[in-house]
């Protein structure tokens, strides 16, 4: 069939089946994975409100991360089940478990209803789902480079890259049906819950399509041979010309893919909501705009990679996502909520307090209980989504907040027993920060939208540079026997930790500085240590043989 196909240069009948059945599946399993993420303020809510907001929250963004946490885990299992039993009958077990995770998750009581069993059953679907989509790209992106012609094995996997972008498409459109299809307080009561029991229909559709396939011919030529490996694990993790592969594949290409992936889609959705103060259905819009609009270019960069290769696509990616994250950012603020750009700039906001009696802000199991002036202080800032700068004062000083020329003074709260106290701060602190112009949400007629989607569009285009052409290049990396379990780890590795936990880490970074940009530094170095490890050690592969 490839060598068909190559022959005449168009793309079999056969072929299109591959590709449609395993990119479809992967979409509606990826759509299961991100509706968390893009719900995570309601769960948040939902299931961990027995904190307080802000801890709520970075705890919903942890169990976010469990997910990805495990993918790893998940990799390993179902890597070495796809090399030894097949490509084919691993992406059907791992599809069935996310649909089922999925749907349980839209019948699960919440907090209120049964306490602290919520979270935690929470938490084992995350786990469940992040072990199954540990084993499915991997199978899916394998599956079909293993049916493709030599010389399209980039435009033909770059639709499996489709995927993923697609089902975070799928579960924002889905998401702002409901929410326009009921008011605001059904919604978040219990209109949430329709997009994850939607998930059983896709069970259906995916597992019924993925039937029809066939195995993979170069697995099923393996098969017959008798030349399958007998132990994956130990050839991909135990060999050192193996596992110099798996290491190289994962710091100079999956990790600055991941984190330029997660930022341009997930941190941007975040930074817009939590930030930036813009309405959940608006920022789904804009991004969901975005989206459609740069899904395209992952096959036109997987094409590319065809004719130039694809290192300098992906290393080019990586650089540009290093060099102007920061100034896209700034870009976004100003386009989305002027009225806070321009606050911080005419009232900027300090605090000014004994550094012994700052905290770390990031508490995700709310058992900090933030007492002293400054931890008071900034706990107020950071619910606030108000950037601050710090300033030392003098030892035992009581803290206080500078907004423009309006200071407002903390106090210590372990003697604030009937609340006053924090009532008079918050209503004070409120005054001050509405004089000085900062709104408590963004104005939806000063967004200016058409700049808003431009800059996101940028940074979609930036994820579709390092992601188009990675599956191909990771396909190429490795030897057909052992090639599910080697692709599968560095790949998970680096979305699932990388990647997966960037939200958290950057939203923590940002509450402990003050600073709305400083949660950019993470993607910023991860980027820029890949580019120069892969400029030095990845090989150039677009012409390399992936036959046994």
């Amino acid at each position: 069939m490839a060598e068909a196909a190559a022959g005449n240069g168009r793309m079999t009948r056969e072929e299109r089946r591959v590709i449609f059945a395993s990119s479809l599946g992967t979409v509606f399993e990826w759509y299961d994975f991100y509706l968390y993420g893009s719900l995570a303020a309601i769960i948040s809510v939902q299931f961990f409100s027995g904190v307080n907001p802000t801890a709520g929250f970075i705890f919903a963004l942890l169990a976010f991360a469990a997910g990805f946490a495990v993918r790893p885990f998940g990799a390993i299992f179902f890597g070495r089940l796809g090399d030894l039993v097949g490509r084919k009958y691993t992406f059907l077990i791992t599809i069935v478990i996310m649909g089922v995770a999925t749907f349980i998750v839209g019948l699960l009581p919440n907090y209120a209803t049964i306490g602290f069993a919520a979270p935690a059953i929470l938490i084992g679907l995350r786990l469940l789902q992040g072990l199954a989509l540990g084993g499915e790209y991997g199978g899916a992106a394998i599956y079909v480079a293993e049916h493709a012609p030599h010389a399209k094995r980039g435009s033909y996997t770059a639709w499996i890259q489709t995927t993923a972008t697609l089902g975070l498409f799928l579960s924002l459109l889905v998401i702002l049906t409901c929410r326009l299809s009921m008011d605001k307080e059904s919604f978040e009561s219990w209109g949430w819950r329709i997009p994850f029991l939607l998930s059983i229909v896709l069970l259906g559709i995916s597992v019924w399509i993925r039937l029809k396939l066939n195995e993979s011919p170069l697995f099923q030529k393996m098969k017959e041979e008798g030349t399958l490996s007998k132990a994956p694990l130990k050839e991909s993790f135990g060999e050192w010309r193996n596992l110099k592969i798996v290491l190289i594949a994962l710091i100079g290409l999956t990790a600055g893919q991941a984190v330029v992936w997660y930022t341009g889609q997930f941190y941007a959705l975040f930074f817009l909501t939590q930030v930036l103060k813009v309405d959940g259905q608006m920022a789904n819009i804009l991004i969901g705009v975005a989206l459609l609009l740069g899904v395209p270019f992952f096959v036109v960069f997987g094409a590319l990679s065809d004719r130039i290769g694809r290192k300098p696509i992906i290393m080019a990616g990586c650089l540009l996502a290093a060099l102007t994250y920061f100034p896209l950012f700034s870009a976004l603020t100003y386009f989305a909520n002027p009225a806070l750009e321009e606050a911080q700039r005419m009232s900027p906001v300090v605090t000014v307090a004994d550094a012994r009696e700052c905290s770390f802000q990031f508490n995700p199991v709310g058992t900090a209980a933030f007492t002293t002036s400054c931890d008071v202080a900034k706990s107020a800032l950071a619910r606030r989504g108000i950037p601050y700068s710090n300033r030392r004062a003098e030892a035992g000083a009581t803290a206080y907040i500078a907004v423009g020329d309006i200071h407002v003074a903390s106090f210590d709260a372990t003697g604030d027993e009937d609340g006053s106290a924090r009532a008079a701060f918050d209503a004070a602190l409120s005054d001050a920060l509405a004089q000085a112009g900062y709104p408590a949400s963004a104005d939806p007629d000063a967004i200016n939208t058409p700049m808003v989607v431009l800059v996101l569009f940028v940074l979609v285009l930036y994820v579709t540079m390092v992601y188009g052409p990675i599956a191909a290049m990771l396909v190429e990396l490795f030897p057909t026997r052992i090639r599910y379990t080697s692709l599968s780890l560095p790949y998970h590795v680096g979305n699932g930790w990388f990647g997966g936990f960037l939200p958290t880490v950057a939203f923590a970074i940002v509450a402990a500085s003050g600073n709305i940009y400083s949660g950019l530094w993470y993607p910023v170095i991860i980027a820029a240590i890949t580019f120069v490890v892969g400029m030095i050690f990845v090989p150039e592969t677009k012409d390399r043989s992936i036959h046994p």
